[in-house]
């Protein structure tokens, strides 16, 4: 329980990072340390590895109980909860891993090396897992508590955000066993030395070093005006028919304020779902509205809308052209489970009825990694959808396919003024590291920023109270990469990932057959 409660304060709103290098320590004493006479140590492990991912979720993920007082439900107050019920199955994985592989003793150096090294592997394999099982939930791997470290996190653009989880678990493992060993030591009267302690540290220290000298050496670029709107369009009231003239009139007065810059941006960018109904049917009122006022400027428009093809409904983002004389469409092909659709709906009809209340029907899943290309020839623009800015894999490939610039439209407003909004900025900054590629975000409610190339926001539409959640426009200039320079990550991928992966399964056998030998 220890370290599920420090590992979500190493979150938003807490924000507490330092609590990583120690969040599992209590976890892995708890594993190594009790229980000794217990019959069934492994099912202990497995449960004390259980409860401490039911607390780090629920607690982390408490900002999905937005939803009930959203739609003044009871049921959806406790869905971090229900959806804790799944996800900490993967920390009792690592539990029990953790305990198959304690030392016999402490004072081996490299004993104690080879321990870290395979729990950290194990460690990554269950956060990639957990990141595309079931479509996926990655959210807040241990790496992502380091996300305003932004020196630290620059080995991303090598190893993905995993890599920054294998150091902290790493790390964790050793914090346990230096003192055991220090302890033993004191006992002999018989010093030896710590190379598992200073390699550890020595490895702290490189990631810093890497990190701040990356940091000195940017990609050439070339300034591009932004403009990101956040209109603040209540979510009950997004698809109302009796506000479609007032949300057209917000979106409208706040990109006159955008385009009255001299000279105007590049790109006037507009959150996920900013217009009523599908802005590609011509007998849509949102297809006028939209029409028209990209007719009288002279700045490309990308915005979300819903768009309606074959009987089949998608989640999608236009690129208009200036003038209007061109329209580019990408679908969204990360879908959210319960959000976008009901897994296995027509498997399990009753479970269907019930969950339909919130979400009545599927969206079909897009299947292009679509770049758009703007009038701004020097730009080629990712355009990602809500939660994709948070999975590595799918923003890689929009790179691959030529992007220099990742432009997420989101809607936040589901989750009103709770941390997700931030968990979700924490998250994503990760894409910017991994790809060397600067982030517009456009949100609905929420965090409306520029994310540069190493991670860091360089600017935040909030007030003089730091509140993200109230509309406005945020302009400015993004400095975007000219090069065709692609990472090690953008080109491999989740390599290190599946590394990590082949370790955990050739020590899974290593422990069975010892298992059976009769040895462990």
């Amino acid at each position: 329980m220890a370290s599920g409660l420090l590992g979500t304060l190493c979150f938003p709103p807490f924000n507490q990072s330092w609590l990583c290098w120690i969040a599992l320590t209590p976890l892995v004493v708890a594993i190594w340390f009790s229980g000794e006479n217990s019959r069934r140590r492994w099912l202990r492990n497995l449960l004390l590895g259980y409860v401490a991912g039911i607390v780090f979720f629920t607690f982390t993920f408490s900002w999905l109980g937005a939803l009930g007082d959203l739609y003044q439900s009871f049921f959806l107050h406790g869905l971090s909860l229900l959806l804790s019920i799944y996800l900490a199955m993967h920390f009792a994985f690592w539990a029990w891993f953790v305990g198959s592989i304690r030392p016999p003793a402490f004072i081996a150096s490299w004993r104690n090396l080879l321990v870290a090294f395979v729990a950290a592997s194990a460690w990554v394999t269950h956060e990639w897992t957990r990141g595309w099982l079931f479509s996926g939930f990655g959210w807040n791997g241990l790496g992502v508590a380091l996300h305003a470290e932004w020196p630290m996190i620059q080995i991303a653009e090598l190893t993905g955000v995993v890599g920054l989880s294998f150091a902290i678990v790493f790390a964790n493992i050793i914090a346990v066993t230096t003192p055991l060993r220090l302890f033993a030591e004191a006992r002999t009267h018989r010093m030896r030395p710590h190379f598992d302690l200073t390699l550890t540290m020595i490895g702290i220290v490189a990631l810093l070093a890497f990190g701040l000298h990356r940091g000195q050496h940017p990609s050439p670029t070339k300034p591009v005006r932004i403009a990101a709107v956040q209109a603040g369009v209540p979510q009950l009231q997004k698809f109302d028919p009796q506000f479609t003239g007032e949300v057209f009139e917000r979106f409208r007065r706040l990109s006159e304020i955008a385009l009255a810059a001299n000279p105007p941006p590049d790109l006037l960018v507009w959150p996920e779902s900013s217009m009523p109904d599908p802005v590609r049917d011509q007998n849509t009122e949102s297809y006028r509205f939209v029409t028209d006022f990209s007719a009288a400027m002279k700045t490309d428009l990308m915005l979300g809308t819903l768009d309606v093809e074959d009987s089949h409904d998608y989640n999608a983002a236009l690129l208009v052209s200036h003038s209007g004389e061109r329209v580019q469409i990408y679908r969204k092909i990360h879908l959210v489970p319960f959000g976008e659709y009901i897994p296995l709906r027509h498997s399990f009809p009753l479970f269907a009825a019930i969950a339909s209340t919130w979400v009545p029907g599927d969206f079909a899943r897009g299947t292009e990694h679509t770049v758009f290309s703007l009038t701004n020839a020097d730009v080629r623009a990712a355009p990602l959808i809500c939660f994709e800015d948070t999975v590595g894999d799918l923003v890689r490939r929009f790179v691959v396919n030529g992007a220099n610039l990742l432009v997420d439209v989101t809607n936040d407003g589901w989750f009103l003024h709770s941390s997700g909004s931030r968990q979700h900025v924490a998250n994503a900054l990760f894409r910017c590291v991994e790809n060397r590629r600067p982030m517009v975000r456009a949100a609905n409610t929420g965090v409306t920023c520029f994310v540069n190339e190493f991670g860091r926001v360089t600017q935040i539409l909030q007030d003089d109270t730091g509140n993200t959640f109230n509309e406005g426009v945020l302009t400015g200039e993004i400095n975007v990469p000219q090069d065709r320079y692609l990472t090690f990550y953008a080109q491999h991928g989740e390599l290190f990932a599946e590394l990590c992966v082949a370790v955990t399964l050739l020590s899974l056998v290593f422990i069975f057959v010892r298992r059976k030998r009769g040895l462990i």
